[in-house]
C-alpha cells in the first residue's frame, strides 16, 4: 500500500505565517528592479492547508520608480546604439553589393541591348508594373480589394486616387487591352490550326509511305565497268569564314565523295580574315590536291555581300559553265560519301526540278539543354514542315546548305543576291516564282545496319578505308546562348526584309493565285511574322498587364491548355525529347523576345536587321565521335588511311583551343523576367492559380536565360 502523505511540515508552515513570523530570513530576501514581480497575485497566498506546494513571497524593499525609469532609458539607448551600428554595417554592405552588381552588369551586359529602343520600352514597362504593384499592395493592406472606395465616398486623397484608377482602368485601359488580347488569341488559334494541319499531313505521308522517287540509282562503290557519261558534272562549294574548328572535317567529307573525280570539282570559298586560318585551309587543300582530288582554294580580297557575295563570286568563274549541278555545304557540315549518288538521280527525267534538299542531323544534339531544345524545333521543321511542303506543293525554303541545285535554275532566277541576310530563302522564292520545283529527301542513308559505316575510296592509287556516320548530312548546333541568339536574330529578320522586297514580285509573277496566297499568307505572314508577334505580345506583354487590369483577364485555356497541346505537337518528331516538354514551352516563349525584335527590325529596316555574324562552331562533338570510332576499330584487319586526320593536322601545326567560361548578362531578358515575376506577385492577390504558376515559371525561365545559365558559356580562342 502507498505511504500516506505527511502534512506536519505544511501545518507548521501555516501556523508560523498566521502568527506573523517571517519564514524566510531577511538575508535570503530576493530583490528585483520590477514592481510587477512583488506580490504577483494576492490569491497565491491562499492555498488549501493540505496543499503540498509552497508559497514564497519575493520582496523588493528598494523599489524606486525614478531609478527604474532611468535604468530602462539607459538600456534602451544602449540597445539603440547597437542596432544603429549593425544597421550601418548592413547598409554599407548593401551599397557595396549594389555597386558591385551594377559594375558587373555593365561589364557583362550584351552590347546590342543597352541602347536599343526596344530595350528602353521594356525598361519603362518594368518601372510601370513595379509602381502598380506597390500601389496594389498598399490597397490590399487597406482592404480596398474587398470593398473598393468610390470617388464620392473617398475621405482621403489616397482613396480618391485609387478610386479614380479603378474607373480609368475599367473605362479606358481594359477595352483596348482586351481587344489586343482577342486579336492575339485569334492569331494564336490560326497558327495552332496550321501546325495541326501540318502534323496531320505528315502522318498521312508516313501512313501512305509517300516518298519522292528517283528515276535511277547509282551503284554503291566504284566499279571498273562504270560509264563516266552517266555521271553529270558536279560542282561542290564550301563557303567558310574563320572556321578554324571545323574546316578539316568538312573538306575531308567532301573530298571522299563516291563520285568520279573527273566529274567533280570542289571549291573552298574562304572569306577568312585571320591569316593563320587561311594558311591552315590552304594546307588542307594542298594535301587533298596531292591525293588526286580536284579541289581549288579561293579567297576574296573584297569581302562584300557576306555568304551570298562569296557564292556569287564563285559562280562567276569561267569553268562553271561546264558543270550542270552545284552542291553547297556549310563549313560545319559533313556529308556522307554517297551523298551525290543519293541526290543527283532525282534530277534525271525532271527537267523542271531545281533543288534537292536533304535533312540535317546534329552531332551535338545531346550536348546540353540548349542543343536539346534546338533539336526539337529543327526536327519539326525538317520532319513536318519541309516534308509536307515538298510533297504537296513542291516548294519550301532552301536551308542554305546540304542541298544540290541545278545551275540553270540559279542563273534563270538571277543568281545569288546579297540584299538580305537570308540569301538561301531569297533564291528559293525567286526560283519558285520562275516555275521551278523542289524535292525534299528525308532519309538519305547508306545502310540501316549500324550507326557507323565503312567506305573504300581510291586515292592516288591506294585503297583507303574511310569511316562515317550513316545519318543525314551531319552538322553542329550552337552550344552557347549568345551564338544561338545571334543566329535566330538573323533567321527572323531576314524573312521580313525579303517579304518587303519581293511582295510586288509575288503579285506580278505568273504562278497561280494559290501559290501566291501560300507564299504571302502562309510562308511569310503566318509562319514568319504572326508567330513571333503573338508569342511575345500575348505572353510577355498582355498577360502581365492583365494582372494589373483584371477586367481584361485572359482565360486559363489560352495560358496553359493550348500552349501545352501545341508543345506536344511540336515534340512529336523527336519523341525522345518528351521529358523536356515543359522547358521547351518556357524556352520558346523566352526566345520570342529575340524573334519579335528581329522581325520588327527586318520589317521596318532597322540597322540590326542587316547584321551578319557567323555562327560560332566548336567542332567538339564530331571530333570526339570520330576519335572514339577510330579507337574502336583499331584492331580491324582492314587497311587504314595513310593520311593524317584533321585533328592530327591541327595539332601538328600547333593549333590549340583555349576555353574561357564567362557568363554574360542580357538586359532585355532580365527586364522581362522581373516584369513577369512582378505580375506573378500581383496574381497572388487575386488568387489566380493558373496565371500565377505560368508567370512564375516563365519569369524564372527569362531569369535563367538573362543570366546566361543555359547552354555553354565558352569563348573559344586560338593561339
Amino acid at each position: 500500500m502507498p505511504r500516506p502523505p505527511n502534512y506536519e511540515f505544511q501545518d507548521w508552515w501555516n501556523k508560523q505565517r498566521e502568527n506573523g513570523h517571517d519564514v524566510v530570513p531577511e538575508k535570503y530576501e530576493c530583490t528585483t528592479n520590477s514592481d510587477n514581480i512583488n506580490n504577483n497575485n494576492n490569491n497565491n497566498n491562499h492555498h488549501h492547508p493540505n496543499s503540498p506546494f509552497l508559497t514564497v513571497e519575493i520582496r523588493n524593499p528598494s523599489s524606486d520608480p525614478a531609478v527604474d525609469k532611468e535604468m530602462r532609458a539607459r538600456s534602451v539607448r544602449q540597445l539603440s546604439g547597437i542596432y544603429l551600428l549593425k544597421l550601418q554595417q548592413i547598409a554599407y554592405s548593401v551599397v557595396y553589393a549594389v555597386i558591385y552588381v551594377v559594375r558587373t552588369i555593365q561589364s557583362r551586359s550584351a552590347s546590342d541591348s543597352s541602347h536599343s529602343r526596344f530595350y528602353r520600352a521594356i525598361k519603362w514597362m518594368l518601372i510601370l508594373v513595379i509602381s502598380l504593384l506597390c500601389f496594389e499592395l498598399a490597397a490590399y493592406f487597406k482592404g480596398w480589394h474587398f470593398s473598393p472606395p468610390t470617388a464620392e465616398t473617398a475621405e482621403l486623397m489616397v482613396e480618391f486616387v485609387y478610386a479614380t484608377w479603378l474607373q480609368v482602368r475599367a473605362d479606358y485601359l481594359a477595352p483596348p487591352l482586351k481587344s489586343l488580347g482577342h486579336t492575339c488569341i485569334v492569331l494564336f488559334l490560326i497558327q495552332s490550326l496550321d501546325r495541326l494541319v501540318l502534323v496531320i499531313g505528315c502522318a498521312w505521308i508516313k501512313f501512305k509511305k509517300v516518298k519522292p522517287k528517283a528515276a535511277m540509282a547509282y551503284p554503291v562503290g566504284k566499279g571498273d565497268d562504270e560509264d563516266l557519261e552517266d555521271y553529270p558534272m558536279v560542282l561542290v562549294q564550301i563557303p567558310m569564314c574563320n572556321e578554324r574548328e571545323v574546316y578539316g572535317q568538312s573538306i575531308a567529307a567532301v573530298c571522299i565523295q563516291d563520285w568520279p573525280k573527273e566529274r567533280m570539282l570542289v571549291q573552298i570559298l574562304d572569306d577568312s580574315d585571320d591569316l593563320d586560318v587561311q594558311l591552315l585551309i590552304k594546307a588542307e587543300v594542298l594535301k587533298w590536291q596531292q591525293r588526286g582530288v580536284h579541289i581549288i582554294y579561293r579567297h576574296r580580297l573584297i569581302r562584300s555581300g557576306y555568304k551570298a557575295g562569296n557564292l556569287n563570286s564563285a559562280m562567276g568563274c569561267d569553268y562553271v559553265k561546264d558543270y550542270e549541278f552545284v552542291a553547297i555545304f556549310d563549313a560545319d557540315f559533313q556529308p556522307t560519301p554517297d551523298f551525290l549518288k543519293k541526290t543527283i538521280p532525282y534530277f534525271k527525267g525532271n527537267d523542271d526540278l531545281a533543288l534537292v534538299q536533304t535533312r540535317w542531323s546534329f552531332v551535338n544534339k545531346d550536348e546540353n539543354l540548349l542543343t536539346r531544345l534546338q533539336n526539337i524545333n529543327l526536327s519539326f521543321h525538317f520532319e513536318v514542315e519541309q516534308q509536307v511542303n515538298g510533297v504537296f506543293i513542291n516548294f519550301f525554303g532552301f536551308n542554305g546548305t546540304a542541298g544540290v541545285w541545278r545551275i540553270k535554275a540559279l542563273e534563270e532566277c538571277g543568281g545569288w543576291l546579297d540584299r538580305t541576310t537570308v540569301e538561301d530563302m531569297d533564291i528559293a522564292v525567286r526560283a519558285h516564282l520562275c516555275g521551278w520545283k523542289f524535292v525534299y529527301v528525308n532519309d538519305v542513308k547508306v545502310s540501316n545496319l549500324s550507326p557507323f559505316g565503312e567506305f573504300y575510296v581510291k586515292l592516288d592509287g591506294k585503297i583507303t578505308l574511310t569511316f562515317f556516320f550513316l545519318l543525314q548530312c551531319l552538322c553542329e548546333l550552337p552550344e552557347s546562348y549568345e551564338a544561338y541568339k545571334k543566329q535566330q536574330h538573323r533567321w527572323h529578320s531576314g524573312p521580313m526584309q525579303l517579304f518587303r522586297m519581293c511582295f510586288i514580285d509575288i503579285i506580278r509573277s505568273k504562278v497561280s493565285w494559290a501559290k501566291k496566297a501560300n507564299l504571302i499568307f502562309l510562308f511569310f505572314l503566318l509562319r514568319k511574322l504572326v508567330l513571333p508577334f503573338y508569342s511575345f505580345t500575348l505572353f510577355c506583354i498582355i498577360l502581365p498587364l492583365t494582372m494589373f487590369i483584371p477586367e481584361a483577364e485572359l482565360p486559363a485555356w489560352v495560358v496553359s491548355y493550348v500552349p501545352g497541346f501545341m508543345s506536344i505537337l511540336n515534340i512529336l518528331p523527336a519523341p525522345r525529347s518528351f521529358p523536356f516538354i515543359v522547358p521547351y514551352l518556357l524556352f520558346e516563349n523566352t526566345m520570342s523576345v529575340t524573334k519579335f525584335n528581329a522581325m520588327i527590325s527586318g520589317l521596318f529596316r532597322f540597322g540590326s536587321s542587316y547584321e551578319w555574324i557567323v555562327t560560332k562552331k566548336l567542332g567538339r562533338s564530331s571530333e570526339a565521335d570520330l576519335v572514339a570510332f577510330a579507337e574502336k576499330e583499331s584492331d580491324s584487319t582492314f587497311p587504314r588511311s595513310t593520311s593524317e586526320s584533321g585533328i592530327a593536322q591541327m595539332n601538328r601545326l600547333g593549333v590549340t583551343r583555349k576555353t574561357e567560361r564567362r557568363n554574360k548578362l542580357y538586359r532585355k531578358e532580365l527586364a522581362l523576367a522581373f516584369i513577369l515575376l512582378t505580375a506573378s506577385v500581383r496574381s497572388l492577390l487575386s488568387a489566380q492559380g493558373m496565371h500565377f504558376y505560368f508567370l512564375l515559371f516563365q519569369g524564372i525561365s527569362f531569369l535563367l536565360v538573362g543570366l546566361d545559365l543555359i547552354g555553354e558559356q565558352v569563348n573559344t580562342t586560338s593561339s
